[in-house]
């Protein structure tokens, strides 16, 4: 898949192609629909399929501060877009500039001059241009003199999750941070995943007999609720059984938030430097402080045995 960050990376060369632009944090169930279609769309014509994202989050430029907490960086995106068949990545740089383009300029500049839109797929609610004035109406609209096509898809999903609720990247980051990264995966149609370098902690878990890798991660992260979980960390692309710490460590009279994980069964491991990525299985039990580091340790084993279980459990499903 080709990645450009900008449109002066698109090849002057470009051809036609099936287009679908937005956000697409997380790349959930309901996004899968959209791309998917996208996909379909381009193989049918004969053309590549490109998805149109941007960087910042436009909120963080349109009203600074609110920038969400993200459920993938660009480059897991990237990843999850190919394995869906897509062709080529844009990123477009969201300035301030950019967010003051007409519905009508943004058409122009980015589909038609650029990436020579022959159809374009989008969810029903797709707004876009300055003040986000335009929707997929305007956008047919403007297909009829710029011959593109547009096809809305329903993409409507829903399950168990949230109760029910329309399956959305709002939704899953309101269960992340609750702690039901069981609803997360049903969403995302994967487990949840964190990342980040491992650093250096205070170590104690090396001296309780728990050494963890303490993940420092990517800003904006959607990091789960404090607890303990199941799941896996993955280095260098291996998938190792983690028990795994999201808090501040009270029994240390911690204040800083952090992620750690814990590689079950496995010694030695030297991590610190390595970018490692950390998925999120099941919630195991919220965090808490014992009365002795004699409770704590007992506590430490209990979760362990439960969190490989739980993974071996998720493994013979």
């Amino acid at each position: 898949m080709q990645r450009w960050r900008g449109l002066e990376d698109i090849p002057q060369d470009w051809g036609r192609s099936v287009v679908t632009i937005g956000s697409y944090d997380g790349v959930h169930r309901g996004h899968q629909l959209i791309i998917g279609r996208a996909v379909e769309h381009a193989r049918e014509l004969g053309v590549p399929a490109v998805v149109v994202t941007f960087d910042p989050h436009p909120s963080e430029v349109v009203r600074p501060g609110s920038h969400p907490p993200l459920l993938a960086p660009h480059h897991r995106r990237a990843e999850l877009m190919a394995e869906l068949g897509v062709d080529a990545l844009l990123i477009l740089p969201f300035t301030t500039e950019f967010s003051k383009l007409s519905p009508a300029e943004f058409v122009v500049k980015v589909l038609v001059d650029k990436l020579h839109a022959r159809m374009v797929v989008e969810g029903p609610n797709f707004r876009f241009g300055h003040k986000a004035a335009g929707n997929v109406d305007f956008l047919a609209e403007l297909g009829g003199t710029y011959d593109y096509e547009v096809d809305v898809i329903d993409l409507y999903v829903s399950g168990e999750a949230g109760g029910g609720e329309p399956f959305s990247s709002t939704l899953t980051r309101r269960l992340i941070a609750e702690g039901d990264v069981t609803g997360a995966a049903e969403i995302l149609g994967r487990p949840h995943r964190v990342e980040g370098v491992v650093v250096r902690g205070a170590q104690r878990g090396r001296e309780l007999g728990f050494p963890t890798a303490n993940v420092e991660t990517l800003p904006h992260t959607a990091v789960p609720a404090d607890g303990v979980y199941a799941g896996w960390l993955h280095v260098e692309g291996e998938a190792m059984p983690a028990a795994i710490s999201v808090g501040t460590n009270p029994q240390f009279d911690g204040t800083e938030r952090t992620v750690e994980a814990y590689a079950i069964d496995r010694v030695g491991l030297d991590l610190y430097g390595l970018h490692v990525a950390v998925d999120f299985l099941a919630f195991v039990r919220g965090q808490a402080k014992f009365d002795s580091i004699e409770s704590l340790l007992v506590a430490m084993a209990d979760d362990v045995k439960r969190c490989r279980e739980l993974v071996e459990a998720a493994r013979s499903e």
